[in-house]
């Protein structure tokens, strides 16, 4: 039998035991539990007596490509150098890709054209482990998905040599051709990403102001300033400079499916940015900190704050956010952050929230069908752009890596702005008046 054991580490609890590697050795493993010593000592028994039952961490022969998957997310992803939110992404693709056959194939036995199947059935479609039909995945889940094979893949070869080459250098992307109608009436002018009319946007403001919610702040601030969702959530008052107009944008918040838990951490980019915003904007700001300071005094005891607390993982940094009553004791280590966007009684609002809500909204407000919170961010491009911004003046204000990312989003706007563009012509052929 394993011998296992547990340990606290700030608020919560870990457990590890011993298992034998694919070359025979006695070596250790620790997982996360939970905030309760007795719960992790379950999770403790349990995991002992599943190795026993599966040897999951055995002798490569026995090992499956879900048991690879696990040990290159314990071994080299999560020790390694990619930011929280990348490692996130990927240990999520993980947890799907086990739930398909290829995840209990032995991985011994799996072959290039093995995963070429699996990489179809991604790109082309298909059933789903659980019977229902799958479509099409977009170019970037599958490069997640290709990323994630193709590191452990290697990680199987070099160090651990349970495989002797890796068949993931076989395989190669077969997305599906586009349709080509040669004499078909559409006149294929089709917005990709289509961004909302201000009338469109009155409305939805209209939606949440009658239902008093807390997503309106946050869906008002990503309309004038494009921010994503979690830098929307992730921003304090002291990243607003009400005076001079400016936001800081340094973080974001994300929920952590991996950890269960609500983090903040850097932008996608991981690089500070400063958004001027307009004096429409300025005055949403104040008449907001004012509602809140009103809460507070209205809630008293009851008003809750808002905190975050660093806990370090193999050797990676988390900043998990908490919320507690006033008159609750702080736990040691919690240090008190003030969030912009919070609900009435204080609590911080969250992107999964906000996400529900924006859902409710395309399906109540008419003209808002399939609307989804990041096409204010588009809508933010398109009417910059469209009123002569210069697009590295905007480039920046998104923080987007390059300058065509900021075209090719414009590329997919109204065919209204097209319009407008494409009459710019009249002028030259006018001349000067």
């Amino acid at each position: 039998m394993a011998k296992g054991s547990v340990r606290k580490k700030g608020k919560k609890w870990y457990y590890r035991f011993y298992v034998e590697d694919e070359s025979g050795r006695q070596v250790q493993r620790e997982f996360a539990g939970t905030e309760s010593k007795s719960e992790t000592e379950a999770l403790l028994r349990k995991a002992m007596e599943d190795y026993e039952a599966k040897k999951f961490v055995a002798k490569s022969e026995n090992a499956t490509v879900g048991m690879l998957l696990d040990m290159w997310v314990e071994e080299e992803l999560k020790p390694g150098n990619l930011s929280n939110g990348t490692v996130m992404s990927y240990q999520g693709t993980v947890n799907r890709i086990k739930q398909y056959p290829i995840g209990n194939r032995k991985l011994k036995s799996v072959t290039a054209d093995h995963l070429q199947a699996f990489m179809d059935q991604l790109s082309f479609g298909g059933v789903n482990p659980d019977g229902t039909t799958a479509k099409p995945l977009s170019k970037g889940y599958l490069r997640l998905f290709s990323a994630v094979l193709q590191g452990a893949f290697r990680f199987a070869v070099f160090p651990k040599r349970m495989i002797s080459f890796n068949p993931m250098q076989y395989v190669v992307w077969r997305g599906k051709k586009d349709d080509y109608e040669l004499f078909s009436d559409d006149n294929g002018d089709v917005a990709t990403i289509p961004a909302l009319t201000h009338e469109m946007y009155l409305k939805l403001e209209d939606f949440l102001k009658a239902k008093d919610n807390p997503a309106l702040l946050p869906i008002q601030i990503a309309y004038y300033t494009g921010l994503r969702i979690g830098e929307v959530c992730g921003l304090t008052w002291q990243d607003v400079n009400l005076e001079k107009q400016y936001l800081t944008v340094r973080r974001s918040m994300r929920y952590n499916g991996a950890r269960h838990k609500t983090e903040i951490g850097a932008t996608k980019r991981r690089k500070v940015r400063t958004v001027d915003f307009c004096d429409t904007l300025a005055e949403i700001l104040r008449t907001a900190k004012l509602e809140q300071h009103k809460n507070r005094l209205k809630y008293g005891e009851l008003f809750c704050l808002n905190y975050y607390v660093e806990v370090k993982e193999k050797d990676r940094t988390y900043y998990e956010v908490y919320t507690l009553p006033r008159n609750e004791k702080v736990p040691e280590g919690y240090k008190e952050i003030s969030f912009v966007c919070l609900r009435p009684d204080g609590a911080y609002e969250s992107p999964s929230t906000i996400g529900i809500m924006c859902k409710r909204a395309s399906k109540k407000v008419e003209g808002l069908e399939g609307f989804h919170f990041h096409q204010l961010r588009h809508t933010f491009t398109s009417n910059l752009l469209s009123n002569g911004a210069a697009p590295k003046d905007v480039q920046e204000l998104l923080g987007h890596s390059d300058v065509s990312t900021t075209m090719n989003v414009y590329a997919h706007s109204t065919r209204e702005a097209k319009r407008t563009s494409a009459r710019l012509l009249d002028k030259v052929v006018s001349g000067p008046i």
